[in-house]
């Protein structure tokens, strides 16, 4: 489906964008692929590794709403990956995480409208489920934002929907790189938040297949979560540095011991198929819009009432033969 398409994709010189970059270029031929990001030094390295005669690169940021309605002309699927995501940073600065992930998803939304765009997926985080902190609470109201959008298409042939998923495995500023640079480093210990921690892992490869696929069966409004194994912390950092001292430091500002995708309080929207969920929006749309099923022909049923999809007790786990093996892989 993205043959001779335009496809934008905010934040794209990420590890995910690149990721999907990648992916594109090998499986579809694409008219135009245009990375849009503020970040001129990653998107000069970008562009010597990805040079294909598709490309194009847009220096803006998601704040600048007039950039955005620019560089979506002519567009027909759109990928939001831009985001400010450091937890604890985001605690700190948190007007600047509101500016990016709120707003500026209002101005994806708005541009993606005013072009016409056809089909639009914004990524989405465990912690906008029940947010405690600041980073999941803005992904919350950027969620919120993409469903309702919906309902602001008029006539048009617009969908907005959006992926949740976990930690994602050797993505820049997560776990497993930042274990691998203390251990490069020649640290004498890997510090642990909690020994009870755990969290969702998914590969970047599987994340951005994920996206792939539900760019084909989306109708729009709905918040699409994978079936992904979970891993103690504690366990990733035995599977690291089998000897090495563990230590304790604690939970950092805004951070959970358990991550959750698909809450509780959701059971009545979320419907179960064979390799994901799919939660329902609470508001209802002009279109009528049956969430137990899909254009793939993909069946779905409701879960049971109090159902919550949590990291704690998930019934997939990571291994740590898996993960090694995962980890050299990347």
């Amino acid at each position: 489906m993205f043959n001779d398409k335009n496809i934008l994709i905010t934040g794209g010189t990420g590890s995910f964008g690149k990721k999907y970059t990648k992916i594109l270029l090998e499986k579809y031929r694409p008219n135009k692929i245009i990375i849009y990001s503020r970040d001129e030094l990653k998107q000069y390295e970008m562009s010597q590794e990805y040079s294909d005669k598709c490309m194009r690169y847009f220096i803006g940021d998601v704040r600048d709403g007039d950039r955005l309605k620019k560089a979506m002309k002519d567009v027909d699927f759109v990928i939001h990956a831009a985001a400010l995501k450091h937890v604890p940073i985001a605690e700190y600065n948190p007007m600047e995480c509101i500016k990016t992930n709120i707003y500026g998803a209002q101005n994806v939304i708005d541009a993606a409208l005013e072009n016409g765009v056809s089909k639009i997926i914004a990524l989405s985080t465990d912690k906008a489920a029940n947010p405690v902190n600041l980073y999941g609470a803005t992904k919350l109201a950027s969620d919120k934002l993409f469903v309702a959008a919906n309902n602001l298409v008029g006539t048009q042939d617009t969908q907005f929907s959006v992926v949740r998923y976990g930690n994602v495995i050797g993505s820049r500023g997560s776990v497993v790189p930042y274990f691998q640079k203390l251990l490069k480093d020649g640290t004498t210990f890997l510090p642990i938040t909690d020994e009870k921690m755990t969290r969702f892992m998914i590969t970047l490869e599987d994340g951005v297949n994920f996206v792939l696929k539900n760019f084909e069966r989306m109708q729009g409004g709905e918040i699409f979560v994978p079936k992904i194994p979970s891993m103690k912390i504690v366990d990733l950092a035995d599977a690291m540095a089998p000897s090495l001292e563990k230590k304790i430091i604690g939970i950092r500002p805004g951070e959970k011991l358990h991550e959750i995708m698909c809450p509780a309080d959701d059971s009545h929207l979320t419907f179960e198929f064979d390799d994901h969920f799919v939660i329902a929006p609470t508001i209802t749309f002009t279109k009528r819009r049956d969430y137990d099923h899909n254009i793939l022909g993909e069946m779905g049923k409701k879960v049971v009432q109090g159902f919550e999809y949590n990291s704690g007790n998930n019934k997939e786990w990571l291994e740590k033969d898996e993960l090694l093996k995962l980890i050299k892989e990347i």
